[in-house]
């Protein structure tokens, strides 16, 4: 029996749906005369928003029997066969993780030029989301001014590397130090803060940040930026077409091959997956150390925290400077690849997606943020025609995951203990 409620989620959803397809379709309102007309860019695709309309409505229409329905089929199927539990055995585990890697390595020297450039986007978002992940996801802290220690990495390398012709491997520890000071300057401020509160102040500091590098124009270059960064070396070898004053040799000369665009590609990419790599192992490695645990135990509950004898001021001082730290090096990477950064490189849009990421793989879960990175990179590009809706999409994708899988693409996975009943 069809109840009202029903009848009324359905008439809402439909109309929601048929407002935002419209939108994403050429639905526009024009002006002709003293009136508004309804004209449609795309005619052809009014079969497809009508036929979606349909099944929209009669799903929210007749949505408890369907459900009933799956919950019945999944309970009449005999047991299915589930996946090997990695935790359990550990030799597959390796196994897997060695495949994988040899799968990153060998991949980009079949893929084209594009596809790497976009896999190496992706990478610096996975290390963006695992730092965060830390903050948000491990700690609970909510920081909606993660970009600010992103940019502070960035430029700190394209300073170091345009006033002092620093190298990329000398300045990357430095970013990441001087993104973890900024960090540590930030934690003071919020260590009595939490919730919303927290979360304006850490806002306030990604946009003071961006204000300070759009204004400081004799040090950062104000809104033009910073350009002719130089790219990263192969053990001194450049992978220019020419020699530049002070290098010690170029890559394609010294292996005897012919130049080729490709190689920096690939070697960014390949530099990308060993920072990632780094990323993981050290952030395992925390997690399996006291500091790991008091994380968690702080965003579990901070008063049973305190309660346990651990101290909530460093416990929240060391989740955001080892956070910025991995910002740091990103940031650092990204202009190392991009060879010009600018203020308008960290606007808040960027703390936005990265906190997305967190939220979508699953708070705390680190293949859930890899997963969720590559959703938010790569979904993008497959649909350039609407890029101008691209945060409306977004939005989207963050309700429909509130609603039906809350927890996240991939859960992040507690060790537990159960007694057996004798």
């Amino acid at each position: 029996m069809i109840q009202k409620h029903n009848l009324f989620n359905a008439v809402i959803a439909t109309i929601v749906l048929l407002i935002l397809s419209g939108m994403l379709m050429g639905l526009n309102l024009v002006n002709e005369g003293t009136g508004l007309v309804i004209k449609v860019e795309n005619p052809e695709n009014l079969s497809y928003v009508a036929t979606a309309a349909v099944i929209v409505f009669l799903f929210q229409l007749f949505r408890q029997p369907i459900m009933s329905g799956v919950g019945a089929a999944k309970e009449a199927v005999p047991g299915l066969p589930k996946l090997p539990d990695l935790s359990a055995n550990p030799k597959l585990k390796n196994l897997l993780i060695a495949f994988g890697l040899a799968a990153l390595m060998i991949w980009p020297f079949y893929a084209s030029r594009g596809a790497i450039d976009l896999a190496t986007l992706t990478l610096i978002y996975v290390m963006l989301g695992l730092g965060l992940n830390i903050v948000v996801g491990l700690a609970g802290l909510l920081d909606l001014g993660y970009v600010g220690f992103y940019a502070v990495g960035a430029y700190t390398y394209a300073l170091l590397s345009t006033y002092f012709g620093l190298s990329f491997w000398v300045c990357l520890p430095i970013a990441g130090l001087m993104a973890a000071f900024f960090g540590f300057i930030l934690g003071f401020p919020v260590l009595r803060l939490r919730g919303d509160y927290l979360a304006i102040v850490t806002l306030g500091f990604g946009e003071i940040i961006r204000i300070l590098l759009n204004n400081w124009t004799e040090l950062t270059g104000g809104p033009n930026g910073i350009s002719q960064i130089a790219k990263p070396t192969l053990f001194g070898l450049e992978f220019n077409r020419k020699l530049k004053d002070g290098g010690s040799g170029l890559f394609h000369d010294f292996f005897g091959l012919s130049y080729s665009g490709t190689y920096k590609v690939i070697f960014l990419y390949i530099l990308a997956v060993l920072l990632v790599i780094l990323t993981l192992f050290v952030i395992n490695r925390l997690l399996r150390m006291p500091i790991g645990r008091a994380w968690e135990a702080l965003r579990e509950d901070e008063i049973a925290c305190r309660s346990l004898g651990l101290n909530p001021t460093v416990i929240k001082l060391t989740a955001f400077t080892i956070g910025a730290a991995f910002a740091g090096f990103a940031g650092s990477f990204f202009a190392a690849r991009q060879g010009f950064i600018s203020p308008e490189s960290f606007i808040f849009i960027e703390s936005a997606i990265i906190l997305a990421i967190v939220v979508l793989g699953g708070m705390g879960s680190q293949m859930g943020v890899i997963l969720a990175a590559i959703v938010m990179t790569v979904l993008p590009e497959l649909a350039r025609e609407f890029q101008e809706y691209r945060m409306l999409m977004f939005g989207l994708m963050m309700v429909f995951m509130m609603v039906w899988r809350p927890q996240g693409l991939l859960p992040m996975k507690r060790p537990h203990m159960e007694l057996r009943s004798q």
